[in-house]
Formats: structure tokens, C-alpha cells, sequence
């Protein structure tokens, strides 16, 4: 089974890049962020006539907004409203392959802003609540029992070589140690698989984002890995591939972030 993640930064702007990664990688289960719009404007015939007609959405006009799109039938599980800030940031559902069914749940964090000082900048403070509640909503509710999978923009990279440069990056939002932190500890809560890290030993560079701000940002290579895949601890052995598609990156009017992709024995 294949599963991608990809913040599309506007799925209605970016709907024929979706197509063309979804004719040529065709993945099982495609989960997207910052999709802009309100579940009513969601492209979902674009999705049927593609060969995906199993939706699960939680939209929000012009910002944020989660959606998993599946071959294969879903289960919606709803939608959870971190820090009850009304933000569509989150999107569950059970997809039904073989037995038991596979929970998934997609993610969109905080970016945070650029001042990583909660007393100054109120969106680096709704980025620390937000981990703060998933370590506790992982702990507490049991999240991470059976086969589950949790996706998507976590906006931190946490490793040494997540980023293209660790000393320049320490006091840049997305890096910060008390972001490192709080994301290890929401990890540590659910006794998480990192599934990418599985493939790509944490002494090796690893990026799913590369800035638009770069005059050239394939050749500058000032990536960080932004976009996560956990899994249980039921699947962590059942993990055979993983992919991003760094040439996505480079295509027309892309997104910012690559497709990221798992292969799971299921």
C-alpha cells in the first residue's frame, strides 16, 4: 500500500500537478495540506475522474485546510480542533484494506511565524500549544494503538541533518530546540515510527521543502525537511519503500514542499 503527503499550497490552484503525480505515482491514499478552500469548493470530480473517489475534507476558505483523497473506501473519524483555534488543521479516517483497517490521521501544524519568542509572537505561541496538545491528545486517547499512520506539515524539522545548516538554523522557526522539543516529546508520547528516517539513516540529509524565497533552489539546496510519516509501532515492520519527489519541487508552479511516500505491507 502507498501512501503520499504533500502540503499542495492551494489544491484548486495546483489541481493539474495533483493529476499529474497521481496518473504517474498513483499512491493508494494521497493526504494534502494547506488545500485553501472550504469543503463545498473541493475539486472532488478533478479526484473521482482520476481514480479517487473515497474523500475525507476539512476545509477553511482561504487558509490552512486538510483532505484525504483514497482508491479505497474510507471511514470518516472526524476532524479535531487543536487549541479550539477553529482551524482546519487536522482530518481522520480509517481506510479499508485487508482486515483490520488502517487509521490514518492528517496534519497540518502551525507554521509559527518568523519570531520563535511566544511572548512576542502570538503565532510561535499557538505553534507550542498545538504540540503540547498532541503529545497530550497521543498519551491520553491511545492514539498511536493498532495500524495507524500519522501524517502531513508538521512545520519542524527536527534532526541535525533535517536542515542545510543546524548552527545557522538554530534560533529559525521550524528548528528552534524547544520546537525539537515539544514535536519529540508528542513522538515519544505514541512510541512513534519515524517512517522516513527508517530508509535515510539521520546522519544523512533528508529534505521535503525547499523555500521560494531561493533564486535557484535546487542548486542552493537549503532544504528542511518539513513533512513527516509516523507510524505505530504495529507498522513499523511492515515498512518496505519511501520516496520524495524531489523533481516535483521543479515543476510548473509548484508547491513549496515535495510529495513524500511510504510503501507499507498490508
Amino acid at each position: 500500500m502507498k501512501i503520499t503527503t504533500w502540503n499542495i499550497n492551494s489544491v484548486r490552484l495546483r489541481m493539474p500537478l495533483v493529476a499529474r503525480f497521481l496518473k504517474s505515482h498513483s499512491p493508494d491514499v494521497l493526504l494534502l495540506q494547506e488545500t485553501k478552500c472550504r469543503d463545498a469548493e473541493f475539486p472532488a470530480s478533478d479526484f473521482r475522474s482520476l481514480g479517487y473517489p473515497h474523500l475525507a475534507i476539512n476545509g477553511q476558505k482561504g487558509y490552512h485546510g486538510v483532505a484525504i483523497a483514497s482508491k479505497h473506501p474510507l471511514e470518516p473519524l472526524g476532524a479535531r480542533d487543536f487549541c479550539k483555534a477553529g482551524h482546519a488543521r487536522h482530518i481522520a479516517a480509517e481506510v479499508k484494506v485487508g482486515g483490520e483497517p488502517l487509521r490514518l490521521h492528517n496534519f497540518y501544524v502551525p507554521a509559527g511565524g518568523d519570531e520563535p519568542d511566544r511572548e512576542i509572537n502570538p503565532k510561535f505561541a499557538h505553534k507550542l500549544d498545538f504540540l503540547d496538545e498532541m503529545r497530550e491528545w497521543t498519551r491520553d486517547e491511545g492514539v498511536s494503538q493498532g495500524r495507524v499512520i500519522l501524517a502531513g506539515d508538521l512545520n519542524i524539522a527536527p534532526l541535525e541533518h533535517d536542515v542545510w545548516s543546524h548552527k545557522a538554523l538554530l534560533k529559525v522557526v521550524s528548528h528552534t530546540p524547544i520546537e525539537v522539543e515539544k514535536l519529540t516529546k508528542a513522538f515519544d508520547a505514541g512510541g512513534w515510527v519515524d517512517a522516513l528516517r527508517r530508509f535515510v539513516p539521520a546522519e544523512e540529509k533528508l529534505y521535503t521543502w525547499w523555500s521560494y524565497r531561493a533564486a535557484d533552489w535546487s542548486a542552493s539546496d537549503r532544504g528542511r525537511r518539513l513533512d513527516h510519516i509516523w507510524v505505530s509501532p504495529t507498522l513499523g515492520g511492515a515498512l518496505r519503500e519511501m520516496q520524495v519527489l524531489r523533481e516535483a519541487r521543479g515543476w510548473e508552479r509548484p508547491s513549496d514542499h515535495a510529495p513524500t511516500t511510504i510503501v507499507l505491507e498490508v
